[in-house]
């Protein structure tokens, strides 16, 4: 009886200090702790994710003494799982993440909140509202900013193809947002609209359809750079002249170059900054500076259109994106 009573009480201890694993692990240097838990850099836009999230531990630990960034990066959710376990049990004071998908995430995420890390989630949510504050892209403002320059463009006549994301809520609002700018063009027609799923070889496949069943298209948007460079060989190796211009967003620097040297096909870009992840960061040492009670719970990283006369500002030839 005793020997069950002892192991009834080692095991209650023990669940404890797994459900309080920030606190048992938790490191009385002085030193502040900030885990970054991003997808692995499978595609353009998250290779700048990787990035600026390697630039923001160079710049801010040099700028904010006692402050140790650790980066992880996870090739999928089970993965980037169990790297946020191993951060909590290091210590973690805040964990900056974007989830590679928002429903496994979640419950790690609000675990850390739950033991007392300081919780920011970047770009894509997560499943229930856990996050301290939440760091996002406008993206109605994106789709609605790209509609805008490319009736522009148009002079509010001429027809258009569509090339979607994932299907999903991002995919949803950007795309939702265009179709409404579009709406108010009656001269503009929409003649297409399919899914690349913001890969450049998907890209370059469906504009080489959108190219063999359309003979004239006066315009297209990609909705992504990545998809853009797949959209622009196909163009280029049709021999067609009719296309007046290709909008795709992000932020990539190949097409942020091209508008900065005046490229006739690309007269500008629009923002969905990867540099977001540097912003979670900055919410993070701002809360553990003692700044949290006067952090908003949201933080909306603008859509900007990127010119010939601004481009410079945006264009980072030493990034991988």
């Amino acid at each position: 009886m005793h020997y069950i009573i002892k192991s009834l009480i080692c095991a209650a201890v023990a669940g404890t200090c797994f459900v309080l694993a920030n606190s048992c692990g938790k490191k009385s240097d002085g030193i502040r702790r900030i885990g970054i838990s991003i997808p692995s850099a499978d595609h353009g836009w998250t290779g700048g994710v990787v990035w600026w999230a390697e630039r923001a531990k160079a710049e801010l630990t040099a700028a904010n003494p006692g402050l140790s960034i650790e980066i992880v990066t996870a090739k999928d959710s089970t993965e980037q799982v169990n790297q946020i376990e191993t951060l909590l049990s290091k210590g973690i004071d805040a964990l900056v993440v974007l989830p590679h998908e928002p429903g496994p995430l979640t419950n790690i995420c609000a675990e850390a909140k739950e033991n007392g890390v300081m919780l920011v989630v970047v770009d894509r949510g997560l499943s229930r509202a856990v996050a301290d504050i939440d760091v996002v892209g406008d993206n109605p403002g994106f789709g609605r900013v790209c509609g805008e320059q490319l009736a522009k463009v148009l002079g509010g006549q001429g027809t258009v193809v569509i090339m979607e994301g994932v299907p999903c809520q991002v995919n949803t609002d950007r795309v939702e947002a265009f179709k409404a700018v579009m709406a108010n063009y009656p001269g503009i027609q929409v003649l297409d609209s399919q899914p690349a799923n913001w890969d450049t070889a998907q890209g370059l496949k469906v504009m080489e359809a959108f190219l063999q069943k359309y003979p004239k298209i006066d315009a297209v948007w990609t909705g992504d750079d990545d998809v853009l460079l797949g959209a622009l060989k196909a163009y280029e190796e049709s021999g067609r002249s009719d296309v007046k211009c290709f909008i795709g967003g992000g932020g990539n620097k190949l097409i942020n170059k091209k508008v900065l040297d005046r490229d006739p096909l690309i007269p500008v870009n629009v923002t969905y900054p990867p540099k977001m992840i540097y912003a979670g960061v900055e919410e993070a040492i701002a809360a553990l500076n003692g700044a949290a009670g006067d952090l908003p719970k949201k933080v909306v990283v603008p859509a900007d259109v990127i010119t010939p006369e601004n481009a410079a500002e945006f264009y980072f030839p030493e990034s991988i994106y």
